[in-house]
């Protein structure tokens, strides 16, 4: 929420360096300023290029939401829609995708617009019964944020039982989904239980890293509040509960495949053709003569060797073997693309086994 240009491209390379190769930044409730100052920032950053990850446009989460989910969320900042707000955002259209809660007077109106606008309306942060989630998908919702994570679920009222936001998004077919798969938010065992009942082509991987990403357990400023990072996680500050991820995209696949226990080609779905389908991006998530060429390549312990964006080497491992450089070098990258590819290296060229994912 720095709201500048080298803000956006310091994001782009440490998630590089995680192994992502495109990403849609995130901001969280704010002032009206200074989520449009972000917003500008992400413009600059699509106009001018990034050395990093590619920048595709921005996420919008909040200020729209249920105080109640509000998460590390800062309550000042929550609020309704206003015409003024409304009208601002329809004037950018780098904003790809809005999370807000459907229950919060004026969000339903306000899902109308902005999906007639091009931007993807999801559920989050959200206390909505299963009705309230009807009456959004007719508004235009279609996706739910970070499946578990600040979210209703089934409640008892008396003797009666009332589905939340969890249920609504098992129930229905057409809702997709996205999950923080750095195995605290949510355990292996309720990742294999969004994947059975969604289906691979509904779930979506995020990483939900905040700007500590990387940096060693302690204390942090997040906005004007103050989180901790320990266990490989970021607590609120009373540590009652999570205040977003510190993970990186391959950390997250290590999960996936071995402690969720999925097949590699299966896996990568995930974390590149669902998201690039959910984007509606025709020219990413896969290997195949003209998408972009772009290219993540992990070794046996899923650590990152090389990111490359658009053909371009977004980061790079500092210890290498000269096999590796050799095969590197070997790629025809302007031929061939992917949002993410992953392999456990051998001898031969990344390449070669990206062309067998089936995506």
């Amino acid at each position: 929420m720095d709201g500048t240009y080298d803000a956006i491209n310091t994001i782009s390379m440490a998630h590089a360096q995680g192994g992502t190769t495109a990403m849609i930044p995130t901001t969280y409730s704010s002032s009206s300023g200074s989520t449009f100052a972000a917003v500008r920032a992400v413009s600059e950053a699509m106009k001018k290029g990034v050395n990093g990850a590619t920048i595709l446009g921005v996420h919008l989460e909040g200020p729209y939401i249920a105080i109640s989910q509000k998460g590390a969320q800062d309550e000042k900042y929550i609020r309704e829609p206003t015409e003024e707000e409304t009208e601002e955002m329809r004037k950018h259209k780098e904003i790809r995708l809005i999370t807000a809660a459907p229950e919060v007077r004026g969000v339903l109106d306000f899902a109308e617009e902005m999906t007639h606008n091009g931007v993807i309306m999801s559920i989050g942060h959200s206390d909505a019964t299963i009705s309230d989630v009807e009456k959004a998908v007719e508004a235009g919702f279609s996706h739910v944020t970070h499946m578990y994570n600040a979210m209703s679920t089934v409640k008892r009222v008396g003797a009666y039982r009332y589905p939340g936001v969890v249920e609504a998004a098992y129930l229905m077919d057409d809702v997709s989904v996205d999950l923080i798969a750095d195995g605290k938010h949510i355990p292996p065992y309720l990742i294999k239980l969004i994947i059975k009942n969604k289906g691979f082509e509904k779930v979506n991987v995020i990483t939900d890293a905040l700007k500590v990403m990387g940096l060693p357990p302690g204390r942090y400023a997040m906005g004007e509040n103050e989180i901790i990072v320990d266990e490989g996680v970021a607590w609120l500050a009373d540590r009652s509960a999570f205040a977003g991820s510190v993970s990186s995209m391959s950390s997250m696949f290590k999960v996936i495949v071995r402690d969720v226990g999925l097949p590699v080609a299966e896996a990568a779905r995930l974390f590149s053709t669902n998201p690039a389908s959910l984007l509606g991006i025709k020219t990413k998530g896969r290997i195949a003569i003209g998408y972009d060429a772009d290219v993540t390549v992990l070794n046996q312990d899923f650590s990152v060797l090389a990111a490359i964006a658009e053909g371009r080497l977004a980061y790079k491992q500092e210890k290498r073997s000269a096999s590796f450089e050799y095969e590197l070098s070997r790629l025809e990258l302007p031929m061939v693309g992917s949002t993410w590819l992953f392999r456990r290296l051998r001898r031969r060229t990344a390449l070669k086994f990206g062309r067998s994912l089936p995506l």
